[in-house]
């Protein structure tokens, strides 16, 4: 059953992120074929292509039916016969798991094609890592309460940020995109020779003050969500070994990721902190989040091959 749920999410993540690329890459030769002479004949004016609005509504629906697949495989794998199994696979599959459901909401409400070409592709491989990866402990307090409250906040603020790190990719690109076109002769020439399927892509994306209030509004709530994590955590290692604090790789990453997005958030509000700075912050930020677990589940699964909670 498992392996049938790994193809058919695989597949149709796979299959939407191929659909996407072909059509952005004929959206992005149509403009040389219409600059071809035509030929004297009749016939109708070609129009000039659109950027894209957004995701068809059968993409929208096969997008949720492998979300779906998705969430039931995630279900099945991590908590067998009242078990849990994890590691940095299934916190991987996770995170982008839940960056393409809140990019599926968002697709309601924004032309966010741009973001969909970068989160499929990603959800497609890590939703297929934990059969490469399956070195895992089994942990024995996967049923305490305090334990699954703890873990659904952590991997919701994981696939928040995960977003809001896609959201600051892009609009790097298109700040990159928009410097090159207001620079010298030789930087507009260079920009307008790089027309191709890459400005076809950014320009199916909102305008960068749009992309830049969806951003720090995942970041925001993220930081809500990463704030609960940590007391959770707290709260949960207190009732497990007697203490409210460990210091080690993980708490460590994810208390400075924290002070990170807290300090963007803080310089935001107070002096309306923006641009590329703080889209590298962002990035940064998100770098320590990974480090957190995904990076500390990594090195000690696949490199010291070392079980560890």
């Amino acid at each position: 059953m498992d392996i049938v749920l790994y193809a058919l999410t695989a597949l149709l993540y796979g299959g939407l992120a191929v659909a996407g690329w072909r059509s952005h890459r004929h959206a992005a030769m149509r403009p040389m074929l219409e600059s071809v002479p035509p030929v004297p004949a009749a016939a109708a004016p070609v129009s000039a292509p659109s950027a894209a609005s957004g995701m068809s509504a059968s993409g929208r629906a096969l997008l949720f039916v492998a979300l779906l697949a998705h969430g039931v495989l995630l279900h099945t794998t991590i908590f067998p016969q009242n078990a849990m199994v994890f590691g940095f696979a299934f916190a991987l599959s996770a995170m982008f798991w839940l960056g393409a459901g809140i990019y599926w909401i968002e697709s309601f409400f924004f032309p966010l094609d741009g973001l969909r070409l970068l989160v499929l592709p990603l959800a497609c491989v890590a939703s297929l890592l934990p059969l490469a990866f399956n070195g895992v402990r089994v942990l024995p307090y996967s049923a305490a309460p305090m334990f699954k409250l703890h873990f659904l906040i952590a991997n919701i603020a994981y696939g928040l940020f995960a977003i809001a790190a896609l959201h600051a990719i892009l609009m790097l690109l298109v700040e990159r995109r928009l410097h090159a076109m207001r620079g010298g002769m030789a930087q507009r020439h260079a920009a307008a020779a790089g027309n191709g399927w890459l400005s076809s892509w950014l320009d199916t994306l909102p305008p960068l003050l749009t992309l830049e209030k969806l951003l720090f509004r995942l970041i925001g709530a993220g930081f809500v969500l990463l704030t609960l994590t940590l007391v959770s955590g707290i709260l949960f290692s207190e009732q497990l070994v007697d203490r409210a604090l460990r210091l080690d790789h993980k708490t460590v990453f994810a208390i400075l990721s924290w002070v990170m997005f807290g300090a963007l958030l803080t310089a935001r509000k107070v002096s309306g902190w923006r641009g590329r700075a703080a889209l590298r912050w962002v990035l940064a930020s998100f770098v320590a989040l990974l480090l957190a677990y995904v990076g500390s589940r990594f090195v000690f699964e696949v490199l010291l091959h070392r079980a560890v909670v």
